[in-house]
């Protein structure tokens, strides 16, 4: 077979639809997939913005025999047709899936006179995989850990960077800011979220996921415990900033949260709200932090340090994500130091002082017990 088309909204492309196009690739010699502009969705990413995706996907997997097509103002099958590509590939993990292509697949060739489908299941694990379910994670804490598994890295990076600006647009209110405003508001979003910041390809660890996870707690934390509006936007906005500059250079002139502090203290985004904001960002220095007295610093280191407590999943990719962003450092000398730097944390959670905001403490503290003394065995094993 020489061509073989794959349809969808593919909004946004998951580990299911991979799986399908990579069973496409072996049947054809080529495939294109035909992304449907259907007026009746609202899509979370414009078309080019999904095509951009899916290719990146592909190049991802070394795929170089996959093109993207929008189709627009036109039937898939028929575009599929007139493509040269004489079957549509399909996967159907339910009956209820398969009457419902069936259906399509009829409608496609009798009426249309389009592409024929050939179906094919998926396995086990991607049997319920769908863009539909992977939307529905979204919201709750660690839900980009789960997402995770389950998109193609391109769709996983588009995505929490949209979730990151929409945060980012209701902290400053773009709806109400001026012009001038928002340009500056947009130059910090693409800073921080960009190579030089959490974006950065040397960020393993301190990068877009720890932000987003970060900002999910304290938004999950405010809602919990009733914190008043401005108490939350105060934490939110050291949150952004506080690990925006993070590295290694002993010789530095200021650490990596002093030299945060001071990026937040030159960024103009809010005058009235500075020299707060940075007290919280230097808060998060464990040797100066706890010189820094703020009603709300429990609460934002709480919100740092919120990964020790979760599950031993997302656990263990935190621990691979340290070890990956130290990779620098000799491997006995990095055991050594993390397991000092664990022992210290574990004694502070058995003597309940971790995390020094409550709500935190009751969510996590055992947890985060269980989870460091775990590593420690491993680590002295190592």
């Amino acid at each position: 077979m020489q061509k073989i088309g794959f349809s969808g909204t593919l909004d946004p492309i998951t580990n299911g639809h991979m799986w399908v196009i990579g069973e496409a690739r072996s049947l054809a010699d080529e495939v294109i997939v035909f992304l449907s502009q259907n007026p009746a969705k609202k899509p979370q990413f414009p078309a080019e913005d999904r095509k951009r995706i899916i290719e990146q996907s592909a190049r991802e997997c070394g795929w170089d025999n996959v093109q993207v097509v929008i189709v627009k103002g036109d039937y898939t099958a028929r575009a599929a047709k007139k493509h040269g590509c004489d079957y549509l590939i399909r996967g159907i993990r339910t009956t209820a899936d398969f009457d419902y292509e069936n259906l399509i697949q009829q409608t496609n060739v009798d009426v249309l006179q389009g592409a024929k489908t050939i179906f094919v299941m998926p396995p086990r694990d991607l049997g319920s995989v769908s863009s539909s379910f992977v939307k529905a994670l979204e919201g709750p804490v660690g839900w980009n850990w789960t997402m995770k598994k389950f998109v193609p890295g391109p769709a996983y990076q588009a995505w929490i960077l949209d979730c990151l600006r929409k945060e980012w647009q209701a902290l400053w209110h773009y709806a109400t800011a001026p012009a001038e405003q928002i340009a500056r508001f947009d130059h910090w979003f693409a800073h921080l979220t960009g190579s030089d910041a959490y974006g950065g390809a040397d960020r393993h660890y301190h990068n877009l996921d720890h932000l987003v996870h970060g900002l999910s707690e304290i938004r999950v934390w405010a809602d919990n415990t009733y914190a008043a509006p401005r108490d939350s936007a105060l934490v939110k906005k050291a949150f952004w900033f506080h690990d925006a500059v993070y590295g290694h250079d002993e010789d530095a002139l200021y650490s990596s949260e002093e030299a945060s502090a001071q990026l937040w203290l030159g960024s103009g985004l809010d005058a009235d709200d500075n020299q707060e904001v940075a007290q919280l960002i230097r808060a998060t220095d464990h040797f100066q932090g706890p010189a820094i007295a703020h009603v709300l610093k429990d609460v934002m280191l709480s919100a740092d340090l919120a990964i020790l407590g979760q599950d031993e999943e997302v656990y263990q990719a935190y621990t691979q994500a340290i070890a990956r962003e130290y990779a620098h450092v000799e491997p006995t000398r990095f055991n050594q130091q993390r397991g000092l730097a664990l022992q210290h944390l574990s004694a502070k959670a058995q003597a309940g002082q971790l995390f020094g905001d409550a709500y935190f403490s009751n969510q996590y503290n055992q947890r985060a017990i269980e989870n460091m003394q775990r590593e420690i065995v491993a680590l002295a094993r190592a």
